[in-house]
C-alpha cells in the first residue's frame, strides 16, 4: 500500500456508478443553475409551521430557487404563500422575516396588496385610464400551498404532483407525534455557511459520521446493535431513520442528566431518537422531549442557509420550558455538541472540492440498510440524477474523469 500519485488520484473509483459522486457536482456553476430550475422550482419545501402565523394577517418570508417568498395567514383564516414581488415596478414588497399586516404596501410607489394577494390600491390611478391599467388583474403570483401535519408546504410549479403524492409514507414517523401533541415553535435559529448545499445535506444523511461527535459516540452508537437501526428509503428521494433500534443513552454524557419520560413528547420515549429528511431540503428530528424542523436554501454554488426550528408543547410550565429549551440546545442549539461539528464538516469538505483538491466522494458503505449503510446517500443522488438529467459520478459524460 503506498501513496497515489497525480493521475491515480484523479482517477475514477474502482466502484459501481452508484457508489460515488464526482467532486465537480459541488463547484460548477451550471450544476447549480440546473438545480435551482430542475429541483427547487419543481418540489415541495417546509417553508414554517403553523404556529408561526397563528393569527390573521401573520407571516413569514421564505425563498426558494432565488425566488423571495411571503407565506400569510388570511383574515378567513386560510394559509396562502406569494411571490414577494411587486407587480408594479418588481420590488419587493416586505421585507421584514416576520410580522402582522391587514396589508401589504410596496415601499417604492406604494401599490398595495391584501392577504389574498389581491392589488387593492394603487396611488393616482387615474393616470393609468388611458393604457388600460386593471388593478384587479395586477395581484401578486399565487404560490402552490399546502398544510399537512401542522407544517406548511410551498411548491413553485403549479404542475407539480399533489403534495400528498410527493410525500406518500415519507411521515409516517411523526404523524402520531404531530397530530396527538399541540406543538408550537419555541427557538429559532439561523446560519450561512460557505458550503454546497449538497456538502451541508451529506452530514444529514450520513450515518458514519456519528463517530465525528464526541456526543453521539457515547449516548447513541451503542445503546441498540448497529444490525437493529434500520434505514427506510422512501419513493421521490425521502428517508427515515428510528423506531425501536435508534436509542440514546443521555446519562452515559458526562454533565447531562438522563431524560425523563415524564416530560417526553406524546408518542415517543426520552430516550427515542427518530429522523426523515423530505427531498431535497427539508427535515424533521426527534430527540424525545423535542422536536427540529430543518430546512435550507441554496444562495450560490458555495453558500447555503440553513434554518432550524425548535418544537415543543404549548402549555408548558417555565420549569418545562427551561428543560426542553436545555435538552434542544445541547444537541441542536449554536453552541450544542452537534451543530458546529456538522457545520465545520460541511465547510472543510468546500474547501478542497472547491479548489480541485478533492476529486471524488465515496458512498460505499453497505450493511443491508442496517446501522450506518450509506443507503440514504446513495438513494439521495439517485433522486438528484432523476431530475436532474445527470449522473452524480458522471455529470458530464465525460467517462468520470475528474483531473
Amino acid at each position: 500500500m503506498t501513496a497515489r500519485t497525480a493521475e491515480g488520484w484523479g482517477a475514477t473509483p474502482a466502484l459501481p456508478a452508484t457508489h460515488f459522486t464526482d467532486g465537480r457536482i459541488y463547484r460548477d456553476d451550471t450544476v447549480f443553475a440546473e438545480e435551482q430550475a430542475r429541483i427547487f422550482a419543481k418540489v415541495w419545501k417546509i417553508a414554517c409551521h403553523e404556529s408561526e402565523i397563528p393569527n390573521p394577517g401573520d407571516y413569514r418570508t421564505a425563498e426558494q430557487a432565488g425566488v423571495p417568498l411571503v407565506v400569510v395567514r388570511g383574515e378567513d383564516g386560510t394559509i396562502r404563500s406569494f411571490v414577494n414581488v411587486c407587480s408594479h415596478r418588481g420590488a419587493r414588497v416586505v421585507h421584514e422575516p416576520s410580522g402582522n399586516a391587514k396589508h401589504f404596501t410596496c415601499f417604492y410607489h406604494l401599490w398595495s396588496y391584501d392577504t389574498r394577494g389581491a392589488c387593492i390600491a394603487i396611488p393616482r390611478p387615474d393616470a393609468y385610464e388611458k393604457a388600460g391599467l386593471d388593478k384587479s388583474k395586477l395581484g401578486l403570483r399565487a404560490v402552490r400551498t399546502e398544510t399537512r401535519l401542522g407544517l406548511v408546504f410551498i411548491n413553485l410549479d403549479d404542475a407539480a404532483m399533489p403534495l400528498a403524492d410527493w410525500l406518500g409514507d415519507a411521515l409516517e414517523a411523526f404523524e402520531e407525534v404531530l397530530t396527538i401533541n399541540d406543538l408550537q415553535v419555541f427557538t429559532y435559529q439561523h446560519a450561512t455557511i460557505d458550503a454546497n448545499w449538497k456538502e451541508w445535506q451529506e452530514t444529514n444523511l450520513d450515518l458514519y459520521h456519528e463517530y465525528m461527535h464526541v456526543a453521539l459516540r457515547r449516548t447513541q452508537t451503542n445503546p441498540a446493535a448497529m444490525a437493529e437501526r434500520e434505514l427506510i428509503v422512501y419513493p421521490n428521494g425521502h428517508i427515515r431513520g428510528g423506531g425501536a433500534g435508534y436509542k440514546a443513552n443521555y446519562k452515559d454524557y458526562k454533565g447531562w442528566e438522563g431524560r425523563s419520560d415524564s416530560h417526553a413528547l406524546k408518542g415517543l420515549t426520552a430516550a427515542d431518537f427518530r429522523f426523515t429528511h423530505v427531498f431535497p431540503n427539508s427535515a424533521m428530528n426527534a430527540r424525545g422531549t423535542v422536536m427540529r424542523i430543518s430546512t435550507f436554501t441554496p444562495l450560490s454554488t458555495h453558500r447555503t442557509r440553513i434554518e432550524w426550528r425548535g418544537l415543543g408543547p404549548k402549555g408548558q410550565s417555565p420549569e418545562d420550558w427551561k428543560l426542553r429549551s436545555k435538552h434542544y440546545a445541547q444537541y441542536w442549539g449554536p453552541f450544542g455538541r452537534n451543530v458546529p461539528e456538522d457545520l465545520l464538516a460541511a465547510e472543510l469538505c468546500e474547501w478542497n472540492f472547491h479548489n480541485g483538491a478533492a476529486k471524488y466522494q465515496v458512498l460505499a458503505r453497505e450493511e443491508n440498510m442496517r446501522g450506518q449503510d450509506d443507503g440514504f446517500l446513495r438513494a439521495f443522488y439517485a433522486q438528484w440524477g432523476k431530475l436532474m438529467g445527470r449522473s452524480a459520478s458522471d455529470p458530464f459524460g465525460d467517462g468520470r474523469k475528474n483531473q
